[in-house]
């Protein structure tokens, strides 16, 4: 009983914690680590003692698989180079380079040395991806952090493995390097298997419940396997997660990636808040520990700081070169301004891995209550340095995420697509016998939704009430009023309870499938665009159009530079065509910074809007 006590304790307080978080804006594992540090010192709560075990196989993979499925394959294999680069080299430069620290300041072997810089190597994707989130960094920034952190865990953890084994003198530099090809290939490998097993199994099964009982148990069906063959099941996890992820919309059923969606999150909300608030609720006991281990306390804080210090300088010391070689070599984009470098260096934050590696150490290890003081106080140090400046550091460096304009026209462009293909599909199988009352409910239905997205383009803030927020207001008005309706025909006992049930289901389900302009508090409290083209000169006296270009049907910048560009734009005074902000060139952007030529549109089937890049308004 005082064990379920404790764990329905620890969880609503984990999860009050971030809901409080997340209404001021502030980073969610930082405010949890600091409560658990204040709540470890108040009377009465007991000490937190998390078995490894339970961390790397309870915690780990459903943290892993949730953050995988999200991710992209197609940016993935987009950044790989670099990816690869922060995931191994990073991770086992940090390593020795913490190694070299620990080794000078404390009496314990270079290989205890390695193994602690190997736990305190690993970034964590909640802490950074959180904050690049809610301050809107480019979306190829998050992308690198996120694959990043869930890559690294694994280089980490081998790392550490090898470190300990080679502590107790069964290891050498060749095992080394053939366990972490081991771990690297083999964990590819067993979660490439399980991800299509699974998906077999998936393309039959079309009840939403069994379909996400199924994906519960996904990560624990690739970890196990892979982690007794001695490879990687982190890699195996995460592999596994993104080909399911990218699979998702072919070998799952709608309902069942709604439901899928939904559950995951919330157990990563609620792992997640857990994690950070248990490393928090640590810290009191591993203090008096490393306290009163009998090592001198100013060579013990000297070595905290030296530790968090390394731990946070190696990062940039390995972006930076690496950035720049690649950058002689031509392996990497020259335009990429030296900002995004320096946002990539600065968001190192580590987190659960760090929490998870640090309990492998063996109990024998030589000064452990020091080593594991040093990775939690990396931790917090590292949240509340890095975690709370980050937003500073991306402000003062003007690196901007994606325009909110941009990212509504991309959404109305995409549904302006399907829409165009689900009518030209309606069209060719219309029949004598067809009701014409039928084909225009269908036309009326899947036009909804591409006129909800252009609606929302170029209004201004007393122009918000869109017609389709304005049917979606009135219908949930209308739905609320028959739901009441059902539940006093319910309450009065006057049908069945099964009848009664499936009328609910029927109005949930329209509920849930009414079109929703918006899907963001910050897009339902803020127009996209300000003011329209009243406002603007630029927009005023440009012309609709201008001379047909030469090639209006591609960028040859992007061909010159061999990239594939995501929509087309032309300039109104030169008409020179160009990408957008989308793709990877910006070459629209580009060609307005070289000749300030002021207002573009859009050259895409049936776009007419127009941009002014002066005064970033919308036409």
């Amino acid at each position: 009983m005082h064990v379920a006590i404790g764990l329905v304790v620890l969880v609503a307080s984990a999860a009050s914690l971030a809901a409080l978080a997340r209404r001021f804006g502030i980073s969610e594992p930082l405010v949890l680590t600091l409560a658990g540090v204040v709540a470890s010192y108040l009377p009465h709560v007991p000490q937190v003692h998390p078995d490894p075990e339970v961390i790397l196989l309870g915690f780990l993979p459903p943290l892993l698989y949730t953050s995988a499925i999200r991710t992209s394959l197609v940016d993935f294999r987009a950044n790989a180079r670099t990816i690869a680069l922060l995931s191994v080299g990073l991770v086992l430069f940090s390593t020795f380079a913490v190694a070299a620290v620990v080794w000078w300041l404390l009496p314990v072997p270079f290989a205890v040395a390695v193994a602690l810089g190997a736990v305190v190597a690993p970034t964590d994707a909640v802490a950074a991806t959180g904050i690049a989130r809610r301050i809107g960094m480019p979306r190829r920034i998050v992308t690198i952090l996120e694959d990043e952190s869930m890559f690294n865990d694994a280089t980490a953890l081998v790392t550490v493995r090898t470190a300990i084994a080679a502590a107790a003198g069964t290891a050498s530099m060749w095992k080394a390097g053939g366990d972490f090809l081991l771990a690297a290939g083999g964990g590819a490998a067993v979660g490439i298997v399980v991800a299509y097993l699974l998906a077999m199994l998936r393309r039959r099964i079309t009840d939403p419940v069994l379909d996400t009982t199924l994906s519960f148990l996904a990560p624990f069906v690739a970890y196990l396997p892979a982690e007794g063959i001695g490879a990687s099941g982190v890699i195996a996890v995460v592999t596994c997660g993104m080909v399911l992820g990218h699979g998702a919309p072919v070998w799952q059923s709608a309902a069942s990636r709604i439901a899928e969606r939904t559950n995951w999150r919330t157990i990563q909300f609620i792992l997640e808040s857990v994690v950070f608030l248990m490393i928090g609720l640590q810290m009191r006991a591993i203090i008096e520990g490393a306290w009163e281990s009998g090592l001198d306390h100013t060579t013990l804080i000297v070595a905290a700081v030296a530790v968090t210090v390394a731990a946070m300088l190696s990062r940039p010391l390995w972006v930076f070169p690496v950035a720049l070689l690649s950058r002689k070599l031509g392996l990497s984009n020259a335009d990429v301004p030296v900002s995004h470098p320096l946002v990539v260096s600065w968001a190192g934050m580590r987190g659960v891995v760090t929490l998870a590696a640090v309990l492998l150490l063996p109990a024998d290890t030589p000064q452990l209550p020091v080593l594991k003081l040093l990775a939690l106080v990396v931790v917090a140090g590292t949240l509340l340095l890095q975690g709370t400046s980050l937003p500073w550091v991306v402000r003062r460096l003007h690196v901007r995420g994606p325009s909110r304009a941009e990212n509504a026209l991309q959404k109305a462009n995409l549904l302006q697509q399907a829409t165009a293909a689900g009518l030209a599909e309606l069209e060719k199988h219309i029949t004598p016998d067809t009701p014409p009352g039928v084909v225009e409910t269908l036309r009326d239905r899947v036009t909804w939704k591409t006129n909800a997205a252009w609606e929302r383009l170029g209004r201004s803030e007393s122009e918000l009430a869109t017609p389709t927020a304005e049917y979606r207001r009135l219908r949930l008005e209308m739905l609320r009023a028959e739901r009441e309706t059902v539940l006093r025909v319910r309450d009065s006992g006057a049908a069945d309870y099964e009848i009664l049930q499936y009328v609910l289901s029927r109005l949930d389900l329209e509920e849930s499938m009414i079109d929703r302009f918006d899907e963001t508090e910050e897009e339902r409290v803020e127009p996209l665009a300000g003011p329209t083209a009243e406002g603007c000169t630029h927009l005023q006296s440009a012309p609709p159009v201008v001379r047909i270009p030469t090639e209006p049907d591609e960028c040859s910048e992007c061909i010159a530079e061999g990239y594939t560009w995501v929509h087309l734009r032309m300039c109104l005074t030169c008409g020179h065509v160009a990408c957008c902000d989308s793709s990877v060139g910006n070459h629209a952007t580009k060609h307005y910074g070289s000749t300030g030529h002021p207002v573009m549109r859009s050259v895409e089937p049936g776009e007419a809007w127009r941009w002014c890049y002066v005064d970033e308004l919308l036409g």
